[in-house]
């Protein structure tokens, strides 16, 4: 395995793909008011999608463009997110990018664009939905959803995109990941009331559905067949911005904990699932004490974990497989380093 720095960014935080001129790229953002990366696949930089104003919890590019995509604005800190917005960014000829408010919703941390029965769908979760002092937590964050159409040139501040409210309640509403399953797509959501997933409507006048899968308190998780019997295990981070990470399985109807990290992580906050080094991996990190970046795996034998690097404070992580090489892109947000991990077959 080779780690390559690829920028130095403050507080460097949110990792999307992004298909650009027929070629893959990766967007990486900041937390705090800095710019939003544009780099290649194989890790050069390109441009600068833009130079604030930053909060960038989340970032997808909408299905079947080239280069537009969807970003998290001014959500800078649970404490700090009472102007955070969902936004549009589309690139010209030029190679710039003209940025349009989709629509303002506080204290929005995680969303995303789920495709079902031809339909486009937005998916918003906020953290919380109000905030009156330092770590108030005494209004729940909800889940919001809309169609999102396909031409998005209209919508400005003026013009924004209505969501209707998929689910009220969510204290800590914190985690989110995209799973997809028999070429389907769901959402996985966390929040302190548990681990949810929800179902975009399978026919155009169709509704919502939703499962409850865990009642514990979870600040994220993800879903992946780790041992290779075709049912996908589930990988808890709890409680919220915690320290304990888990693997479930389903027996029974219900999921029940086969597996526990063996030391406390503290701050855990990254998580990404997928196959690395011929091995499907999911892949976590905290952000304080040991800042480790280690996977989660299947031995044959039982689970376990390998560390792939120390002191990093990992945010967020990406694995994707450029020029046949298995990469890992992380935003190392407490040194403030943008890094990517190269694996080149056999175990690492």
């Amino acid at each position: 395995m080779k780690k390559t720095i690829l920028a130095e960014l403050e507080k460097c935080y949110s990792i999307a793909p992004l298909n650009y001129k027929g070629k893959e790229h990766i967007l990486v953002a900041a937390e705090k008011k800095n710019r939003c990366i544009l780099f290649t696949a194989d890790g050069k930089e390109e441009a600068t999608v833009w130079e604030g104003p930053g909060g960038v919890m989340t970032m997808v590019q909408v299905p079947g463009t080239d280069g537009q995509f969807l970003a998290t604005h001014k959500f800078y800190s649970p404490n700090d997110s009472k102007e955070a917005k969902i936004i549009i960014a589309t690139p010209d000829n030029k190679g710039n990018w003209e940025i349009q408010t989709l629509t303002d919703l506080p204290f929005v941390h995680r969303f995303d664009i789920l495709q079902s029965g031809g339909k486009k769908y937005l998916i918003a979760c906020t953290l919380k939905s109000g905030h009156t002092y330092k770590d108030d937590w005494s209004s729940p964050g909800k889940v919001y959803t809309a169609e999102l159409p396909d031409d998005l040139s209209g919508f400005n501040e003026e013009n924004q995109l209505q969501l209707e409210v998929l689910k009220e309640g969510m204290l800590k509403n914190h985690g989110y990941y995209r799973i997809i399953e028999n070429s389907s797509m769901s959402s996985l959501i966390c929040s302190d009331n548990g681990v949810f997933r929800f179902y975009p409507p399978e026919k155009a006048d169709g509704a919502w559905k939703e499962e409850c899968l865990l009642n514990t308190p979870a600040s994220d998780a993800a879903m992946i067949d780790l041992d290779g019997d075709g049912e996908l295990e589930l990988v808890v981070l709890s409680p919220f911005h915690g320290d304990e990470i888990s693997i479930y399985k389903k027996s029974g109807g219900s999921y029940n904990k086969v597996y526990e990290y063996p030391e406390k992580a503290e701050f855990l906050h990254a998580i990404w699932s997928g196959t690395l080094a011929g091995k499907p991996v999911v892949i976590t990190g905290h952000r304080k004490g040991a800042r480790r970046l280690f996977a989660l795996l299947w031995t044959g034998k039982e689970y376990s974990f390998k560390t792939i690097d120390d002191d990093c404070g990992p945010a967020n992580a990406y694995g994707y497989v450029c020029n046949g090489k298995d990469i890992l892109v992380t935003t190392n947000r407490e040194i403030n380093q943008i890094a990517m991990y190269t694996f080149e077959g056999g175990e690492f």
